[in-house]
C-alpha cells in the first residue's frame, strides 16, 4: 500500500493515471498525451509508466511490438477502501453500534408494556405476586 501512495505523489503520474481512466493506451498514445501538457521526453513517460506498473496501478499487454497501458482496477480498489477507513474511522463500530440501538429499544418497550399493565408500579416480590394472582 506504501507503494501505491509513493508512486501517486508524483504529479506526471497522476496525470497518467487520469488519462488511462477512459480506458486502455498504447504507450505511444500516453507519451503523446503527457508532451502536449508538459515538456517530458518519451523515456521520461516510460520512466513513470514502469513506476506506475511496479507499485501495482497499472497493467501491460503487449501485442506485438506495441505495449498497451490499463488501470488495474484491484489496486485502485485497495487503496480507496484504505482511504475510506481515514474517512469513517468509526465504520468497523457501526454494525454492533446498530444492535445496542436495537437492544436498548427492545428494553423500553418492554418497559413501556410492563408499565401500562401496572406491573412496573409494584416493587420486587409484589410484582411477582401481581403475577401469580393474575
Amino acid at each position: 500500500m506504501e507503494a501505491i501512495f509513493e508512486v501517486l505523489g508524483e504529479p506526471v503520474r497522476r496525470a497518467i493515471l487520469e488519462l488511462l481512466t477512459a480506458g486502455e493506451q498504447p504507450a505511444g498514445s500516453v507519451v503523446a498525451a503527457m508532451q502536449a501538457v508538459a515538456p517530458i521526453s518519451q523515456p521520461a513517460v516510460s520512466q513513470h509508466l514502469k513506476a506506475l506498473r511496479e507499485a501495482g496501478l497499472v497493467t501491460v499487454r503487449a501485442e506485438g511490438t506495441r505495449r498497451f497501458y490499463a488501470i488495474d482496477r484491484a489496486a485502485l480498489a485497495g487503496a480507496q477502501a484504505w482511504l475510506a477507513r481515514l474517512a469513517d474511522p468509526l465504520e468497523p463500530f457501526a454494525q454492533p453500534l446498530d444492535a445496542l440501538a436495537t437492544e436498548v429499544a427492545r428494553g423500553r418497550r418492554a418497559r413501556r408494556g410492563r408499565a401500562s399493565d401496572g406491573s412496573a408500579l409494584l416493587g420486587g416480590s409484589e410484582a411477582l405476586d401481581q403475577e401469580a394472582v393474575s
